[in-house]
């Protein structure tokens, strides 16, 4: 606490820099949930308060959360060397966060569950839709922050490389939502998709899992590689290799984790049969947390 004193005495400029960051996310935080409204043409008022759709809330609050996790990857980068330039960057990547995210969550509605409407199955109250939904911004926020950190200035190789890291994200859980899928339904002979407009919530915490660990281990990724302008596609290319490396690393890891943790449950019944929410949660727990020390180590 003395040293950050002693610096913003000896820097005075720092607390104006602090200030115009925190204004402008707050800005930004704080529109998330109107924008979604407009853009869904859904009164959001009408769904938070009078009709109580948790599932609503649940999606608003993955959006929220989201939008802030994007926004500390610009905070925490380099101050520039004016307020303005401060003030224009903070906006230019907070808004390309929010728009990144957004079509994200297309992406995911679209190509890896497009076999509902989402945000019906959300309106409608369905729980588990609401949390995949959250899962998923949550995730692609996760990687649009490396990204953030990764990149340097403000320019337009800047954008391009945050871009091309979303799209490395988006193909990444896109794979693991088929791979996912595909061992759900080659196991119990029912759609996954079907299960979770049934409203299943504990494979959709379970998903949810998967995918936010999937995002990790994409950041992970991003240690091993120094931006350079001059080399983007190189970069992206390494960082896509990585990506895929670390999420089979991911895979293995987190499986082990789960038999030793879960030893002498039968996940699949529990989970998959009866709905077990609280094993679901344990396996989420272990994902985050086996994704979280990839992180630390490849950091």
């Amino acid at each position: 606490m003395n040293d950050l004193m002693t610096t913003i005495l000896n820097h005075s400029d720092i607390l104006g820099y602090l200030v115009i960051d925190m204004a402008v996310s707050i800005v930004l935080i704080g529109g998330v949930r109107y924008t979604m409204g407009i853009m869904s043409n859904i009164n959001t008022n009408d769904e938070l308060a009078k009709k109580d759709n948790f599932a609503y809330g649940i999606s608003v609050a993955g959006a929220i959360c989201a939008m802030g996790i994007a926004l500390s990857g610009v905070i925490t980068g380099e101050a520039a060397g004016s307020y303005k330039i401060e003030l224009i960057g903070m906006f230019s990547y907070g808004i390309s966060a929010m728009i990144l995210i957004k079509a994200g969550r297309y992406i995911h509605d679209e190509l890896a569950l497009p076999q509902f409407k989402k945000l019906d199955q959300i309106i409608n109250r369905n729980m588990a839709v609401g949390v995949v939904d959250a899962a998923c911004v949550v995730s692609t926020a996760i990687v649009v922050r490396a990204a953030i950190m990764w990149v340097h200035g403000l320019t337009l190789d800047t954008f391009i490389a945050l871009f091309s890291a979303w799209i490395v994200s988006q193909f990444m859980l896109v794979l693991i939502t088929k791979i996912f899928a595909w061992k759900y339904n080659i196991n119990n002979g029912v759609n996954f998709q079907t299960v979770l407009e049934q409203g299943q919530l504990a494979l959709a915490i379970r998903y949810s899992g998967y995918l936010i660990s999937t995002a990790m281990s994409v950041t992970a990724a991003s240690y091993f590689i120094i931006f350079n302008s001059f080399k983007l596609w190189h970069c992206i290319i390494l960082w896509t290799t990585m990506s895929l490396l670390l999420m089979l690393c991911l895979t293995l890891l987190t499986s082990l984790a789960k038999f030793i943790v879960l030893w002498g449950i039968n996940r699949k019944v529990e989970v998959e049969d009866q709905h077990n929410i609280g094993v679901a949660l344990i396996e989420f727990a272990i994902s985050f947390s086996i994704a979280l020390l990839l992180m630390a180590l490849m950091n």
